[in-house]
């Protein structure tokens, strides 16, 4: 397996400054990348509250975030090609798709929409022991019985401990392994090993990583979601800063990509070139 290496406070902060650097120096192209989580969190939104399922709105939102690593993929490409210097307009996000790798990044992708179906199945579950089968009769009601009885209490603390369980198995499972996928010539077993032995050998750090991922999802939903347009991309670029970081993967062999003769420009990149600057 591949080398892993102890993380500081101080490797989560630079992390954190790297990934606002790469933000700044492709703003256009990572919120191109992340428009679709806002816009996915606004149709959960819709979803619930017109289909009267309005007690999965939280762990729909919040179990939608277990799957942030996939929404990512494509910012940490476009971080791999600024670190080693290569061109990173738009259309590169997508060289994924054409990863050696592609078929383990699938295979992850699956489990862990395995995982935010049985979480959602949990969910309701725990609503229903509560609560029984009958929906609320408006949100304020439902409010008012979640905050104001014991029963809305106790599904506060159960539920929020059943998710807290979910929430760790997807960072220990992703956190570096989506990552290393797109870095490196590994098996999706390999990466979800090293992974795991990431977050076990730097377990008060990736615990405080968790809370800074989940503190700034919760600040970027409060603006109907589009905050999430921001947040994911500056997230998404340190999570490859940080896998970086926590990562010696040097002795697996790195992706071969071919770049194209020529570059051609389209009038998706105009924006991104005010922002460009000199690389060091």
């Amino acid at each position: 397996m591949a080398g892993v290496r102890t993380l500081s406070t101080e490797d989560l902060k630079a992390a954190l400054s790297k990934g606002l650097d790469d933000f700044w120096a492709m703003p256009t192209h990572a919120i191109f990348l992340c428009l679709i989580y806002p816009i996915v969190g606004l149709f959960i939104a819709r979803f619930t509250f017109g289909y009267e399922v309005l007690p999965l709105l939280f762990p729909l939102a919040g179990g939608f975030a277990l799957l942030g690593p996939f929404a990512a993929i494509g910012l940490y490409e476009l971080s791999r090609r600024r670190e080693h210097g290569l061109d990173t307009t738009w259309s590169h996000a997508f060289d994924v798709l054409r990863s050696p790798n592609l078929g383990a990044i699938v295979m992850l992708g699956f489990l862990m929409v395995a995982v935010f179906l049985i979480w959602i199945a949990v969910a309701q579950a725990i609503y229903i022991s509560q609560f029984g089968y009958g929906p609320p009769a408006s949100a304020r009601s439902f409010i008012d019985r979640v905050f104001t009885t014991p029963e809305g209490w106790r599904l506060i603390l159960i539920g929020n401990g059943v998710g807290l369980l979910f929430a760790v198995t997807a960072m220990t499972l992703t956190v570096m392994s989506v990552p290393m996928l797109i870095d490196r010539q590994v098996s999706a077993a390999t990466a979800i090993a090293t992974s795991i032995r990431v977050v076990v050998a730097n377990p008060v750090v990736m615990a405080m990583w968790g809370l800074i991922v989940a503190a700034g999802l919760v600040v970027g939903s409060i603006p109907l979601f589009f905050g999430l347009a921001v947040v994911m991309p500056v997230l998404g670029h340190a999570t490859w800063h940080l896998y970086r970081r926590a990562v010696n993967a040097d002795m697996f062999a790195p992706h071969e990509y071919r770049e194209p003769s020529a570059t051609h420009r389209v009038a998706a990149d105009f924006p991104v070139s005010l922002f460009k600057r000199e690389r060091d």
